[in-house]
């Protein structure tokens, strides 16, 4: 079973941590109990790099660095990583976390916000301004849905003791340079408006990935360049 499902965002999630308590942490406590009934022999869990560690101590961040959200979101994928290790300890449940990045790519809902790449990009080709927090200084680590596809293909055949990895691009690039790339792709000037910052942004997240490619045998193929031109690709051929 691989869960991926979310109700809440970073940013949404800090407007009303109850309801992501309530939707995200109960509901995996839920199907949890439920499982237990049938013979599901691994569970995978989409969690995530990009919040539970925080604001970083030392850049690329290793799975055995502290975990000190700043969000809910954070909070709950944290304790949901918890409770698969009391389930395990418990009940025998084989688990995997997969604490993925920033991903992007194709078919990522642009209207939702869900994702600088493609909101950035649905704003460019429409001509609309694009909203930033910050100075655009602060980096992530963006990494193509197929990649973290494949992550997933080669967790579910892993048969070995580790448990959490880190996936992600282990490069880190800030949102100035997510716009120029967009900017030199569509061939127009972007119209970018420069906001305060949110006290919830940490300043760089960049994941170190030895762990995954030692164990899991995986590396991300698909460069940010080629990423966002497929991304853009798409979008032309939708109602964005």
């Amino acid at each position: 079973m691989v869960h991926l499902v979310s109700t809440t965002l970073p940013r949404s999630s800090n407007e009303n941590p109850r309801y992501d308590v309530e939707s995200n942490l109960t509901g995996a406590l839920r199907l949890l109990e439920l499982i237990r009934r049938f013979p599901v022999k691994l569970f995978i869990f989409a969690s995530s790099g990009g919040t539970i560690y925080g604001d970083p101590c030392s850049v690329p961040i290793l799975e055995s660095h502290r975990t000190d959200p700043k969000c809910s979101y954070g909070i709950v994928k944290l304790a949901i990583e918890k409770y698969l290790q009391l389930e395990h300890q418990l009940h025998g449940l084989d688990y995997r976390v997969l604490r993925m990045a920033n991903p992007y790519g194709e078919r990522q809902g642009n209207m939702s916000q869900h994702g600088a790449v493609a909101t950035f990009l649905a704003s460019a080709l429409n001509g609309q301004e694009i909203t930033i927090w910050g100075d655009g200084s602060v980096v992530r680590d963006y990494f193509h849905a197929a990649d973290a596809a494949t992550a997933f293909g080669q967790a579910l055949s892993y048969q070995g003791e580790h448990r959490i990895f880190n996936i992600g691009s282990g490069t880190g690039v800030s949102l100035n340079e997510i716009l120029s790339i967009i900017e030199a792709q569509t061939g127009s000037e972007l119209r970018i408006v420069y906001k305060d910052r949110r006290v919830f942004d940490v300043p760089i997240n960049v994941l170190d990935t030895s762990l995954a490619r030692d164990q899991l045998k995986w590396t991300p193929r698909i460069s940010l360049q080629e990423g966002i031109a497929r991304t853009m690709r798409w979008l032309k051929t939708q109602s964005v």
